[in-house]
């Protein structure tokens, strides 16, 4: 097989590596145990799965009809043909550079497979208001409920692992709204020096007022790892060498770490409430590590959402409620956040019951299966699993952990395929700054070509495809590509 780039053969376009199927399956409901339970929202599961199909629907066309067009790149009227083709089967039309020689040159795949991967993306921003609204109305851990439970802020970090991008609206139902942020770090390897900063941000607004109704509100820092109970030795976190005890010991003591730095900078007193959660992403149950009187989170102390799933199937709502909250309340920790805890097991009741309902009790394919790289800031309207890998950074320097293990990851997925790797670098500006928005153009392209120079063969080679996109957060202008600035141009 050629390498994907100039003058590739159409034949390299084509399914991607294929992934093991574990023989265990994830979740087994006992004899006599209904399939439904009492407490999970089948209409808000419903909706969901709607979206899933619509938005998958948009990249899985994209290779069979690459297949279709390599097929008449011969044909007289093969620019015709082709663009038709894109029209009516991925709506918007391919770049006519690639087409017009390839009766000369042949068929650059990899560009097109990349440029189809952006228009779609595009395609899906453009359409995520109309495409979650459905979901997102029915979603009750919202603003209301987290100040409720005694907080002004909920900053998240997962792991930047794909399989995690579905964590608010799927795993955690939770509604994204300003005051929750996340964060994806390679191995939830948080940045305390970052959150330190974020911390202190959103404590002034506080303290100078700037949140009416928060005043008495604290802030909550949450970690999400991640394991494969089906294969735990190969679809664990990667970045962790799908070591299941280094992935929780490392997100904890940074958590540790993010509190101690608070409390030795501001004072005893100051730090933050601190949660540990882990994610099967098997079955996407959750574990929680529910913090002790003093806010210490312990590895070997927590919940398992899986167990209590089937302890609890069977049982009317009240009585399977009242299980969850017994349990809960066994810990020592804040009753806001004992509140807390209960809720969140609560609802990913309801995604448990998802994977069982529309996929078959575990993923078909449990490892990665992402369509691109996110580099920089993550792309918050995508909202579902294993859509991209996402490479939190501010400079490739300090980024590259991240970006090295998604380019391992891609390797599987795309470079043994002969397929490019789609990266988009993303950045946020603020339309009220003046200059903002040139400043995270100029980021963007600084961070591009220091990808393309730290992965310098695989740019020499056309097997790296950069696009560029901006959002402004206090405006409508979201992950808009820049038109005409794509840093490299397909051949």
């Amino acid at each position: 097989m050629r390498q994907a780039g100039h003058g590739t053969s159409a034949a390299v376009v084509g399914a991607r590596a294929p992934h093991a199927q574990p023989a265990n399956p994830a979740c087994v409901i006992g004899p006599g145990q209904r399939c439904t339970h009492a407490l999970v929202d089948g209409e808000l599961n419903r909706r969901l799965d709607e979206y899933e199909a619509r938005v998958r629907a948009r990249f899985g066309a994209i290779v069979p009809v690459l297949r279709q067009i390599s097929a008449q790149e011969h044909a007289e009227d093969f620019v015709w043909r082709a663009q038709e083709l894109a029209r009516e089967r991925l709506g918007y039309e391919l770049p006519a550079a690639l087409l017009k020689n390839a009766w000369v040159t042949g068929l650059d795949m990899s560009a097109l497979y990349s440029d189809a991967i952006f228009k779609s993306f595009a395609d899906c921003i453009e359409r995520a208001d109309a495409d979650q609204a459905p979901w997102r109305e029915r979603l009750r851990l919202d603003a209301d409920f987290f100040r409720a439970c005694g907080y002004h802020t909920v900053d998240i970090t997962p792991c930047a692992d794909g399989r995690l991008q579905g964590l608010l609206p799927f795993v955690l139902r939770i509604a994204p709204d300003e005051m929750v942020s996340v964060k994806a770090y390679a191995g939830a390897v948080l940045d305390v020096e970052t959150d330190m900063a974020d911390w202190t941000q959103r404590e002034l607004e506080r303290l100078s007022g700037g949140m009416t109704g928060y005043e008495s509100c604290n802030y909550l820092k949450i970690a999400v790892y991640h394991y494969s109970s089906s294969c735990p030795v190969d679809q664990g976190c990667a970045a962790h060498g799908s070591n299941d005890l280094k992935a929780v010991s490392c997100a904890l003591g940074r958590l540790d770490e993010l509190r101690a730095a608070i409390e030795n900078t501001f004072g005893a007193g100051a730090a933050p409430d601190v949660l540990l959660i882990g994610i099967d992403t098997d079955i996407d149950s959750i574990r929680i590590h529910a913090p002790d009187a003093q806010g210490h989170v312990a590895a070997a102390r927590y919940l398992d959402n899986a167990t209590l799933y089937r302890d609890t199937l069977g049982l009317d709502a009240e009585t399977a409620r009242a299980r969850i909250t017994a349990a809960v309340t066994a810990s020592d920790c804040t009753p806001g956040m004992q509140t807390l805890i209960a809720h969140l097991l609560e609802a990913n009741l309801s995604q448990i019951e998802y994977v069982i309902q529309h996929h078959a009790g575990r993923y078909a394919v449990i490892g990665h299966d992402e369509n691109f790289i996110v580099a920089g800031e993550s792309v918050c309207p995508m909202q579902l699993r294993n859509m991209y890998y996402f490479a939190h950074l501010d400079t490739l320097e300090e980024g590259a952990p991240d970006m090295d293990v998604g380019i391992k990851i891609f390797t599987g997925l795309n470079l043994q395929c002969g397929l490019a790797v789609p990266i988009l670098v993303h950045f946020c500006y603020d339309v009220r700054v003046p200059g903002s928005r040139e400043r995270a153009v100029a980021r963007c392209r600084r961070v591009a070509g220091a990808i393309e120079a730290r992965y310098a063969d695989l740019a020499a080679r056309g097997m790296i495809h950069c696009r560029m996109a901006v959002t402004d957060v206090h405006g409508t202008e979201i992950a808009a590509l820049i038109a005409d600035e794509a840093v490299v141009e397909g051949h």
